[in-house]
């Protein structure tokens, strides 16, 4: 478990539970707001069979993120040397592929979504052995693309993945430390 201050509350990440999650997961990934995360027509099953194979999957894990105790957002963390990026670039040593979704909700808080990504980017780095975070949005996702560079990643080029064309972006360890201080 990681849990990092906020300055107004305190994000915890915890394992998914394929089983306990799927309800209320079901409900974050089929939302309009979700639409990238590509899962609009899934069931509460298909939720559930998705994060059983990611549970059993060495290299894709996927992270419930709780504020202040209460579910909030999914990450997830993969090697893109064996998921999602495979033969679309060159993986380097410590790189780590992320995806983050923020559960919708009736009464937003202002600079919430970046403080989730910059928990996220936080959580990641506190492993040693990382040292480049890979992220490969939907080129039409100009919401996350803005996210993604306010935490220091730097896009490289467009890539054609099965389902989407996407936004190859990579961010160093130093390029966050320095765009979370600046």
């Amino acid at each position: 478990m990681s849990t990092t201050g906020t300055g107004t509350g305190t994000f915890t990440l915890r394992p998914v539970d394929p089983v306990e999650d799927a309800e209320f997961l079901h409900g974050w990934v089929t939302h309009p707001k979700a639409a990238f995360w590509m899962m609009q027509e899934a069931r509460p099953e298909d939720v559930e069979r998705a994060y059983m194979e990611i549970a059993a999957d060495e290299h894709h894990h996927a992270l419930l993120g709780l504020y202040d105790g209460v579910p909030a957002f999914l990450m997830e963390k993969y090697d893109p040397a064996h998921r999602e990026l495979v033969g679309l670039y060159e993986p380097e040593p410590g790189d780590v592929g992320m995806h983050f979704l923020v559960a919708q909700t009736d009464t937003p808080v202002h600079g919430f979504t970046r403080a989730v990504i910059t928990a996220v980017m936080r959580h990641l780095f506190e492993d040693p052995a990382t040292t480049r975070v890979v992220v490969e949005p939907d080129v039409r996702n100009t919401a996350v693309h803005a996210l993604n560079a306010a935490v220091g990643f730097v896009p490289e080029r467009e890539i054609q993945k099965p389902e989407k064309t996407a936004l190859l972006s990579f961010c160093t360890r130093e390029q966050f430390q320095k765009a979370v201080v600046a």
